[in-house]
């Protein structure tokens, strides 16, 4: 496949920062901050939350019984990674103690990093790989950290910017896969290669261990560190949804891992959990099999099935304990908890009680090298989350509670089912009161990632309070009924989570909820693609749109950062045949002079290296030359989140709502 010459007057806008773009984005967010003006009451409301100090602090276990934490406020923009006793996290106010504090880390370097995350070595816990990000971009800067004497290493493992991956092997050894120059990179800019890297070497002297093809994904390694269990593994990532993967022995002999390639698939102990995407070994797609990976290697295909979906239920995610798995499934997006323990000939099963209708209940962390303890995280809509501490067969206790940040008295939520285009039956979420205020649907629709209950203060605080409705929908090419529901809107089937979207918003005006004039739709992201499709396919369902961080041009999305990555959810535009379904839909091919448009509010951050900000420039220069009301505002920094900290945040939100509440009043 070939790129093809294209007729696009507004391929300059593809530049990330040259002069005359960078005078482009000054000119339409000049435009944009003066024509929606800056409700600063809103603005410093949703800041509130943000910074709030009474927010649940949600930790991660590293293995040493302590609670790690990385946390932004008022004081600290950028924020403190930061650690306490499991006695002391009891506490109201906690005493922390302070490993890296960014904002300082800016000041004495001239910076603007924003935290990236980090990979502790295990089981020492005395030294970290921290990734730095400038301004909130995927590509990070990678520097060994000291936790006792909590500085920097100058002598440690430090890799420059790239979207790099990387694994301890041990004290003096590292599995790096990231940009070692020429030919390291796949077409969708991640690593091609691994190497194995010791300790006062250069990069470029690290030893090859694998390498993939340049029309990968991907490729990466780790070392399973778990005691009496340590293995190496190396993963191939052929696509989105497909890989292989290998088992590293002493020798560097690789053994292919032989499940299916489009399985996800996990290690603990002495056990291979397997979940499906599509039917194998008699299984169904969406199921979880457990198998003795020793048994697995040496030929033994009779894994136990430990989770079968239907055509409600499916399976959020799986997490281990030292002697438990705990699965946490959803029923028609409805969450629920079950703890099985392995046994023979079946594992045995407890369900944990359900906290409430549409509370969303899941697993924050657990430390499975330790015990049998795991965190446990619920909040909904309308409720504030809790954070408590349990064991399998032991006590629950509550934790941290985060206050309301919004008054509900008066409100519910509730859950409707839409009839799409093709007869399916799609849930959405309808939160708020009955005053008669606009309603905001929102969606996202692709990747496997399902819509569920949520609490958000800022929603409720920008919105809910002020006597708006806020609608959730869960359409299809998520994850909320597993496989099956993200495959129905792959590639060429991907208007039929536009079909889904649209059947909502029709399902509203149907049961006297709204009126299309006071109906806006919000999506970021796969979501901004929804909001494209929404506006040039569905105009007349919505009085106001808002597209965030958007994909919209599906011409050219494969030739711009990441998304060459994504050819298995859109389909190859350069492939003729694929680009005849994209052509359809495209949102930036398909705008048309003389429609009638809702106004758009297209938002985006030149720092995000995922999602090309030229997708939301492009889209609205096509717009604006075409007589329609568009809004665009670019943050210069942010990444694919759009906003490097709670200030960035505060200002795009009150933005959103301040456009969503002039536009839909």
């Amino acid at each position: 496949m070939v790129d093809r010459v294209v007729d696009d007057p507004y391929l300059w806008l593809e530049d990330l920062d040259g002069s005359d773009v960078a005078r482009w984005v000054a000119e339409r967010n000049a435009e944009t901050l003066g024509a929606l003006g800056g409700d600063r009451r809103l603005r410093d409301e949703i800041r509130e939350v943000l910074d709030s100090k009474e927010r649940v602090p949600i930790p991660s276990w590293r293995g040493d019984g302590l609670y790690y934490n990385f946390w932004t406020d008022a004081d600290h923009p950028r924020g403190l990674w930061r650690r306490t006793t499991a006695e002391q996290f009891r506490l109201e106010e906690p005493e922390w103690e302070v490993l890296l504090d960014l904002d300082a880390l800016n000041r004495a370097e001239g910076e603007n990093w924003t935290w990236g995350g980090v990979t502790v070595l295990r089981p020492s816990y005395d030294r970290g790989l921290i990734c730095l990000s400038r301004g909130g971009a995927d590509a990070v800067v990678v520097r060994e950290f000291d936790l006792a004497r909590r500085v920097f290493l100058e002598d440690g493992f430090t890799l420059p910017e790239a979207k790099s991956r990387v694994s301890w092997i041990d004290a003096d050894h590292l599995y790096v896969a990231t940009d070692f120059g020429p030919g390291s990179l796949t077409s969708s800019g991640y690593p091609r290669v691994v190497k194995r890297w010791r300790r006062g070497t250069p990069p470029a002297a690290a030893e090859l261990i694998f390498e993939g093809h340049a029309d990968d994904v991907s490729v990466s390694a780790w070392h399973d560190t778990t005691p009496g269990y340590e293995r190496d593994f190396i993963s191939r990532h052929l696509d989105f949804y497909r890989s292989e993967e290998y088992l590293r022995l002493p020798s560097g002999e690789l053994v292919r891992i032989d499940i299916p390639a489009d399985a996800d698939y996990g290690l603990h102990r002495d056990w291979m959990l397997i979940q499906l995407r599509t039917p194998w070994l008699g299984h169904p797609a969406g199921a979880l099999l457990a198998i003795d990976f020793v048994r697995f290697l040496a030929g033994d295909r009779n894994p136990a099935l430990l989770f079968r979906p239907d055509g409600r239920t499916s399976l959020s995610s799986f997490t281990w304990t030292r002697h438990h798995l705990i699965l946490e499934t959803m029923t028609d997006v409805r969450s629920h908890v079950e703890i099985l323990t392995p046994d023979e000939p079946e594992w045995r099963r407890r369900p944990l009680p359900d906290t409430g209708e549409f509370d969303n209940t899941g697993i924050a962390d657990s430390d499975p090298d330790r015990d049998d303890s795991y965190l446990v995280s619920s909040e909904g809509f309308l409720k504030p989350a809790t954070l408590s501490l349990a064991t399998v067969g032991g006590p629950t206790t509550v934790l941290k509670r985060e206050p309301a940040f919004f008054d509900t008295d008066g409100m519910t939520v509730r859950q409707f089912f839409a009839t799409s285009a093709d007869g399916t039956r799609v849930p959405y979420f309808v939160i708020g009161g009955d005053a008669e205020g606009p309603t905001l649907l929102e969606g996202y629709g692709g990747f496997e990632i399902p819509r569920t209950p949520g609490y958000s203060g800022v929603f409720g605080r920008a919105w809910l309070a002020r006597g708006g409705t806020h609608v959730v929908a869960n359409i299809r090419g998520g994850g909320e009924y597993g496989p099956a529901w993200h495959r129905a809107a792959l590639r060429e089937n991907r208007p039929r989570a536009f079909e889904d979207f649209a059947a909502v918003a029709t399902d509203l005006v149907a049961r006297g909820l709204t009126t299309p004039d006071r109906l806006g739709a919000l999506g970021g992201s796969n979501g901004g693609l929804l909001m494209g499709a929404m506006l040039t396919r569905y105009p007349e369902l919505f009085g106001a749109i808002v597209a965030m961080v958007p994909i919209l041009d599906m011409r050219r999305y494969t030739h711009l950062l990441a998304g060459k990555s994504w050819i298995a959810e859109y389909g190859d535009p350069d492939d003729p045949a694929d680009w005849e379904f994209l052509s359809a839909y495209s949102p930036y091919e398909n705008v048309r002079p003389g429609r009638t448009y809702p106004p758009i509010l297209l938002l985006t951050s030149t720092r995000d290296d995922r999602v090309h900000p030229a997708h939301a420039r492009k889209m609205a220069a096509r717009l604006r030359e075409q007589g329609h009301r568009v809004h665009y505002y670019e943050n210069v920094e942010g990444g694919h989140g759009a906003a490097a900290d709670n200030e960035q945040q505060a200002a795009l939100w009150a933005l959103t709502f301040g456009f969503l509440r002039r536009t839909l009043h």
